[in-house]
């Protein structure tokens, strides 16, 4: 079985006891507190001095994964000198609702916002366990309820020592971090393929579009472009109240009808702002990574409108509604969307002329069938990688809680 790293599994050899090890049979299991087990490790150094070539700061670890991808360079210059080594976690003290925790895979130096943790006996607490601890949903209700500060809340060592949980058996900690690491291999697995199937989107679709023999018109040439309605959802009156959508319902690549709204219309606004199947609709404004961000209207929800929030895209007679779709939604994941936004205060606004002065190549028909295909199989490919991640995101979870419950 191979696990995270070679630092974090050399004591986990197969056994094959451990099938017969019950996994949640809590009878030998012992209430301890966190910081009976844990050390929080404050080893210090001169990174420089010491040879040491990466730092660790918050931005770099990601909230839900174990895996550091990412460091800073030390020759680029930090202020960091507490130390980390290969197999230690790292715990972000700092905003502890981001869920940051990770296994270091080398040494480095980390920001004083990060705890470095590991067992205090290794013959009572394994390490490949703890890092699950970490991730459990006690652990970190009890880290975000004992932080203190309102525009950067931190939790401190003494509240996060006082967690209390049930520690397992050495050989049920052993079966259940097994497990818990063979999920995380799976996950891991996934996670490729989703970013090899993101990889090869990119660049089909950016070879497609790139295509100096088609000849390009504005996307107001080439369809209807849209601003929503404005107007606040409290006129309702019943008179002739409707459903509309949001930035909250469009999603990348999808729709989300679980949370409409409604406000009333004359006939005229809804002849004008109801949406037809087909229809593209794009977030107008959002935070500069989310704007643009796109979906088709599918009908699933009759006689719905859409706000002004949204900008709706209607292929005239040169696209296919499929293609566009495909070149709107590359824009929007190659940044094109936020790099022509206007920004006020966090937001990012599209602008329905600004969109509307965007260009789009047109290529002949059967071109624009071919490449709809290929986005659509690449797209759907990276949507089932995203669903088996999800899924497998829930069971680690489950497992965990049911551990630390």
């Amino acid at each position: 079985m191979k696990f995270v790293s070679s630092v974090v599994s050399n004591s986990l050899k197969p056994n094959p006891d451990w099938a017969s090890v019950p996994l949640f049979d809590r009878t030998g299991w012992k209430r301890v507190r966190f910081g009976d087990v844990v050390e929080n490790c404050a080893e210090t150094c001169d990174p420089e001095a010491a040879g040491l070539e990466r730092f660790v700061a918050m931005e770099h670890l990601e909230p839900g994964s174990l895996h550091v991808r990412s460091w800073g360079n030390v020759a680029d210059g930090t202020t960091f000198t507490r130390r980390c080594r290969p197999g230690q976690v790292l715990f972000g003290k700092r905003r502890a609702y981001q869920r940051k925790v990770a296994v270091a895979e080398f040494e480095a130096v980390v920001s004083g916002d990060i705890y470095v943790l590991a067992p205090k006996d290794t013959q009572r607490l394994l390490p490949e366990l703890l890092p699950f601890l970490c991730l459990s949903e006690r652990f970190f209700q009890h880290a975000v309820g004992t932080s203190a500060g309102s525009l950067s809340p931190r939790t401190n060592w003494s509240s996060l020592a006082s967690f209390e949980f049930d520690l397992p058996p050495l050989d049920q900690q052993r079966r259940i971090a097994e497990i818990l690491w063979a999920v995380d291999e799976v996950k891991l697995a996934f996670e490729k393929s989703a970013q090899a199937a993101a990889v090869a989107r990119r660049t089909k679709m950016q070879d497609a579009f790139s295509n100096k023999e088609y000849p390009t018109v504005t996307i107001r040439e080439s369809g209807d472009v849209q601003l929503g309605r404005q107007r606040a959802p409290k006129y309702q009156s019943g008179a002739f109240t409707k459903p509309y959508l949001r930035v909250a319902n469009v999603f990348d690549g999808f729709m989300d009808y679980s949370d409409v709204l409604e406000m009333d219309f004359d006939e005229r606004d809804f002849r004008t702002y109801c949406l037809s199947p087909g229809d593209i609709l794009l977030n107008e404004g959002q935070s500069r990574e989310l704007v643009g961000r796109c979906a088709i209207y599918d009908g699933k929800l009759p006689e719905c409108c859409f706000q002004n929030t949204l900008i709706r895209y209607r292929a005239g007679d040169k696209v296919l509604t499929d293609y566009a779709f495909a070149f709107l939604q590359h824009s929007f994941h190659t940044g094109v969307f936020a790099a022509i936004s206007s920004q006020t205060t966090s937001i990012a606004h599209l602008g329905a002329d600004r969109f509307a002065k965007l260009r789009i190549p047109i290529p002949p028909k059967r071109e624009q069938q071919r490449i709809a295909a290929a986005y659509a199989e690449i797209r759907n490919a990276e949507l089932a990688n995203a669903e088996h991640i999800s899924r497998i995101s829930d069971l680690q979870s489950s497992i965990i809680n049911a551990v630390t419950s």
